[in-house]
């Protein structure tokens, strides 16, 4: 067995496997035809359940063989122009190739002493995001696994800093509340279409889902600031603590970038911690037009990137950013065996130390290279060909009789829904839409997401392919209505 271990006398064996892994990948990036096969659940979990793990079959080529039938056959290809589904970008290839260095090596980026360069090099990138950013020669942060931790990190860091903050400054007169006295009385603010793992977050932290205060969205789905004003002053009145206020760039349904200036200031006015889920968004960090819409993200205490949303790289890459590097001492614990507090003190520098996780993948290899590659620019450009072809989508759907479309959009994402002509039941176009969804998908011609807006079944396009044009969006529009009107046709003439 020890024939499988990589190391200086299974090199060429290396060489061969993966070479032949990739040839297949490549072969079947060139002949897909459609994102997916339209298999079900009940199609293929008997054929991996039936598969038994107790007995290998030994030859790689085998494997590869069986994987066809099990994974790559029936994959959602995001590559594949016509998946408009959730937030999955197509990959480029300068990062594919730092995974396969990454995986390789397999670095891990905890302490200096098991990654060395990778340290430096995610270091540099962080230096780098935070400068695009501008948050100061203060800032750092760390990669992280994705959006959800990275929010969570983030809303970490302002519970803590909110609790010192509280117990420090007591009103005169007033007795110094403990810790456990504090975290009852703390509220988030946030918009009602802000991601769910804000929520999620404030639950993990002690605080339940009720402490999150969701305020009310305006026309364009973006936070109302005049609300949150208020809400705000509510909070001081009932002598609450405002921990923290979470601004959206990029939301996951709308892909509207809340009011930034404003809601940094009204922040600053009742000492509440920014926190910028920038997650979708980020990509216009590098947008050679479009950089003015994260206008305001430079007063965040903290903020949340994705590359693997629209950099374009393969998940996961996302990373957690600070305006002030002292904050991170919140997840910070030093233990003898790995990161002890000397090591601190003689300028070692161990990422462990202001990570929530310890060991982690040398994920930033990816991004590095990338930009050593295409540049920020280059990166930048693809996503404006996104953006620029959701403004062009809007306007065929908006042209378009049989569809509603909620929002202009501000980034590249599209939400719309079937209305069919005449007098239709509401509950029978709420169900003609989520039924043309299911059945796009289980053709496998094309795919797409759906949400819920004030209650109705809605259909959405998330764009991030810039090999998309309006003509597939087009076809998957006919495509949508077509199976929308069956449904109809087929319901009305049973209740006739």
């Amino acid at each position: 067995m020890r024939s499988h271990l990589l190391n200086e006398t299974t090199a060429d064996l290396y060489r061969r496997s993966v070479t032949e892994g990739v040839e297949r990948v490549a072969a079947k990036l060139a002949s897909t035809q459609r994102p997916h096969t339209g298999i079900s659940v009940d199609e293929l979990a008997p054929v991996i359940n039936g598969i038994d793990l107790d007995k290998p079959l030994e030859d790689p080529a085998a494997v590869l063989d069986e994987l066809e039938d099990v994974y790559l056959r029936d994959a959602v290809y995001f590559h594949h122009p016509r998946y408009l589904g959730h937030l999955n970008c197509p990959v480029v290839i300068p990062a594919v190739l730092g995974e396969a260095v990454l995986s390789a090596v397999n670095s891990s980026l905890d302490t200096w002493d098991q990654s060395i360069g990778g340290t430096l090099i995610e270091r540099r990138l962080i230096d780098w995001t935070a400068q695009r950013i501008g948050l100061g020669p203060g800032a750092d942060g760390v990669f992280t696994s994705g959006g959800s931790q990275s929010n969570f990190h983030a809303l970490l860091l302002a519970r803590d800093e909110a609790c010192r903050s509280v117990m420090q400054h007591a009103p005169n007169g007033a007795t110094e509340l403990a810790k456990s006295e504090v975290l009852p009385k703390l509220r988030i603010f946030t918009s009602e279409a802000s991601h769910f793992s804000v929520k999620k977050s404030a639950a993990m932290l002690g605080l339940g889902y009720e402490a999150v205060i969701a305020v009310p969205v305006d026309r364009n789905r973006r936070m109302d600031t005049a609300v949150l004003a208020l809400e705000l002053e509510s909070c001081a009145r009932e002598g609450l603590f405002p921990m923290a206020v979470v601004a959206t760039a990029g939301t996951t349904d709308f892909g509207s970038i809340d009011p930034l200036p404003e809601i940094a200031r009204l922040a600053a006015e009742h000492s509440a911690w920014m926190h910028v889920d920038a997650a979708y968004g980020c990509g216009l960090l590098v947008s050679p037009t479009r950089r003015h819409l994260l206008d305001g993200i430079e007063h965040a205490d903290s903020v949340t990137v994705d590359y693997h949303k629209s950099f374009f790289q393969p998940v996961s890459s996302s990373a957690m950013l600070v305006r002030d590097r002292d904050t991170l001492k919140h997840a910070t614990y030093h233990a003898d065996y790995l990161n002890p507090r000397r090591m601190a003190e003689e300028r070692i520098p161990n990422q462990v130390d202001k990570s929530i996780q310890t060991t982690r993948r040398f994920d930033a290899l990816k991004l590095w290279m990338t930009l050593r590659v295409m540049g920020a620019d280059g990166v930048g450009s693809l996503f404006d060909e996104v953006v620029d072809l959701a403004a062009a989508g809007w306007d065929l759907i908006d042209a378009d009789p049989r569809f509603e479309v909620v929002v202009k959009p501000q980034i590249s994402t599209l939400v719309f829904r079937y209305v069919p002509e005449g007098e239709v039941r509401a509950d029978l176009v709420d169900e003609a839409n989520l039924h043309a969804r299911k059945a796009l998908f289980a053709s496998g011609e094309a795919v797409v997401a759906g949400t819920k807006v004030d209650g109705d079944q809605y259909l959405k396009f998330t764009l991030l392919n810039p090999q998309t044009t309006t003509a597939d969006i087009a076809a998957v529009l006919d495509l949508l209505a077509a199976h929308a009107e069956q449904f109809l046709g087929e319901s009305l003439a049973v209740h006739r």
